[in-house]
């Protein structure tokens, strides 16, 4: 695996950061905060002052897959195809050449000829499926193992903070959030995070030394149901069709790691959603939400969840919420790691990334041993 996100630059650092309670929050930097009521984002700190740069997407994005291919020994990526989820691809880089006229290239909007340039890899496809691509990659990149058609895969998502994207959701959220809280009564909305992850995903049965969790089962569909709004009907198809491919049941769930985006309309579909799933299992899952501390990261939202699911099962702790003082009611009965980080056995994680106009996905993982 590899990742880098505002609280750390690898994943094992952003796992110990969650796991401590600290998040990436601080005052905009990226561009002028006196046009918007929104003052805070959960940026990555490297760049100085407020001078911004292309390709910062593309930059993590290299070196989230680095990490991961060096953790797996892979040497030649050549044939190696590579899955990368994006909501925004580079299109901050567009907007500096639009404003600054910034030199940029057209056809690294997308990240096919960084991947070729930096690794050799000739396989290389990125996908917007907003904040359930990451996920949307992992799905079909195991397809492409179980159909044959590659014995390794690359899954990964990437997405940095832009101008359009920020100024729209300061423009539509109803109010002004300075933080995001997940599945908190004082939730306002989402506040954007940036960053990337990646993870090396082989047939079972290859280099089993090296194995971190396996892959039991991924679902995706598009329920388009609302332009924003997530549908419950389309949620619950989603989980329960995990847990179909996956040979599972809510029983068996030890972890959920929530997509919490801290907008009301999605949290409480959310909650409701999994306390209906969850209503006859008497000790149920443990949930946590990420986003409280990385912001929402977008693309690679699904996998920086997934990750640290991954992490949870090999150290048995799983990051609290940050902030989550008086959980929404829809909650009520789920157990949500508050305050500090939680100690338990993970044998097996559910992970859930929904995004705009119904894409969703949920990826079911367990331990390795």
């Amino acid at each position: 695996m590899g990742a880098v996100a505002g609280v750390g630059a690898d994943p094992e650092e952003i796992y110990a950061e969650l796991c401590a309670g600290r998040d990436a929050r601080s005052p905009l930097r990226a561009f002028d905060p006196a046009k918007y009521r929104m003052r805070h984002a959960y940026e990555i700190d490297d760049r100085p002052g407020r001078d911004d740069r292309p390709l910062r997407a593309t930059e993590w994005l290299c070196a989230a897959v680095e990490q991961a291919v060096a953790q797996a020994g892979l040497d030649d990526l050549t044939d190696v195809p590579v899955l990368v989820g994006t909501t925004l691809r580079e299109q901050r880089s567009a907007e500096l050449w639009w404003r600054d006229g910034v030199g940029f290239d057209p056809v690294d909007l997308d990240f096919g000829r960084a991947l070729r340039t930096r690794f050799g890899i000739t396989r290389t496809y990125t996908f917007a499926n907003a904040c359930a691509a990451g996920l949307y990659s992992l799905a079909m990149g195991t397809d492409l193992i179980e159909l044959g058609l590659a014995e390794t895969v690359i899954v990964a998502g990437a997405d940095s903070i832009t101008e359009s994207a920020f100024g729209t959701l300061d423009r539509t959220q109803n109010e002004t959030p300075e933080a995001l809280l997940p599945f908190d009564e004082a939730h306002r909305g989402m506040v954007m995070g940036e960053g990337a992850a990646a993870m090396v995903v082989r047939r079972a049965g290859a280099d089993p030394d090296r194995v971190l969790a396996r892959v039991r089962g991924v679902s995706a569909n598009c329920d388009a149901a609302h332009p924003t709004a997530p549908d419950a009907a389309g949620v619950t198809a989603v989980i329960e069709d995990a847990y179909r491919r996956a040979g599972v049941g809510p029983a068996d769930i030890d972890l959920v790691m929530l997509h919490g985006s801290g907008t009301p309309l999605n949290d409480t579909t959310e909650a409701s959603v999994l306390s209906a799933l969850f209503a006859d299992v008497a000790d149920g899952p443990l949930l946590s939400a990420i986003k409280s501390m990385t912001g929402h990261t977008l693309g690679g939202s699904g996998l920086h969840s997934a990750l640290v699911a991954v992490l949870a099962m090999r150290d048995g702790s799983v990051p609290p919420v940050r902030g989550l003082r008086n959980p929404i009611a829809e909650a009520d009965g789920l157990r949500l790691v508050r305050d500090t980080a939680a100690t338990t056995a993970v044998r097996t994680a559910q992970i859930d990334a929904f995004g705009f106009g119904g894409i969703n996905a949920v990826a079911i993982l367990e331990a390795a041993r």
